[in-house]
């Protein structure tokens, strides 16, 4: 993580099973990188006008910080663990949490894994990951189960800063990883360009010597960069993406990892290449 030696791992809840899930990866990411963890629950305390107004609106969001702060404790005993009940929007609170934060943990909000369901940019997960100032790790409801940490890379600077991550992600874990490249074929076998697959083995290089204990299965595959990752999701612990591979300085997501948001079975964590990148508007 490229944040401040006092920078927190924040995670946003709101009750759902999801958000419990996200507070489980959160408290297992303080510990693994020394840092504490701060939960967050925002939301507006507007009535509605159908409904009678709650006569102590804040006890419900206590009770749910409450009960988030235990089972943090419960999953990694001796943390650091804060909280902080917020009023406002979500989506704008949380990103101005990302701004200081070491790593931002949120749940996927019912993220379908369906490959026939359309990515959409409107959902609070995605844009939370596009414009977030830090790597965000989505959780899904359930677990993980043990397997290697999966990244994608292209040959650019912010697929580079992936890479970084997910070697440093797969250390910490003691797992295995995963490197996946994709790429037209060659146009004269139909298989990957030899040029493709000498880029990523000099690519990968410098952080196996880094993290000469990380396994690594480095793969140059043809076809379409999101089928191809999302059929290797299903049994990995971890995907890494970069939130934006061509174009790492505008605030939005490229196509890999938004469709990875909506169609990874695992967490994914989207990485920045530069931390603080979100200018609050």
């Amino acid at each position: 993580m490229t944040a401040p030696p006092d920078a927190m791992v924040v995670v946003g809840i709101d009750g759902s099973r999801t958000s419990m899930t996200a507070i489980r990866l959160a408290a297992r990411e303080a510990v693994l990188h020394s840092r504490p963890l701060r939960l967050v629950h925002t939301f507006n305390w507007v009535a509605d006008p159908s409904e009678p107004m709650p006569e102590e609106p804040r006890r419900p969001a206590e009770e749910l910080l409450y009960r988030a702060t235990a089972l943090a404790s419960q999953a990694q005993p001796g943390l650091d663990v804060s909280c902080a009940l917020i009023e406002g929007p979500v989506i704008t609170t949380l990103l101005r949490e990302s701004g200081s934060a070491a790593l931002l943990v949120i749940g996927d909000g019912g993220l379908g894994i369906d490959p026939d369901v359309t990515a959409s940019s409107e959902a609070t997960a995605v844009q939370i990951a596009a414009r977030a100032g830090c790597t965000v790790l989505v959780a899904r409801e359930q677990l993980p189960s043990v397997g290697p940490v999966l990244v994608g890379v292209d040959g650019s600077t912010s697929s580079l800063s992936a890479l970084d991550y997910a070697f440093d992600t797969a250390s910490r874990h003691c797992t295995d990883l995963m490197v996946v490249q994709v790429c037209d074929p060659d146009g004269t076998d139909g298989g990957p360009p030899p040029e493709v697959v000498e880029q990523l083995a000099e690519a990968v290089a410098p952080w196996q010597r880094k993290y000469p204990s990380v396994r690594v299965d480095q793969q140059v595959r043809t076809g379409d960069p999101e089928s191809a990752l999302a059929q290797e999701t299903r049994r990995a612990e971890l995907v890494v993406v970069s939130a934006r591979g061509d174009e790492p300085w505008r605030g939005m997501l490229g196509s890999v990892s938004q469709a990875m948001l909506y169609h990874s079975a695992s967490p994914v964590a989207v990485v920045r290449n530069a931390h603080g990148l979100y200018i609050q508007e």
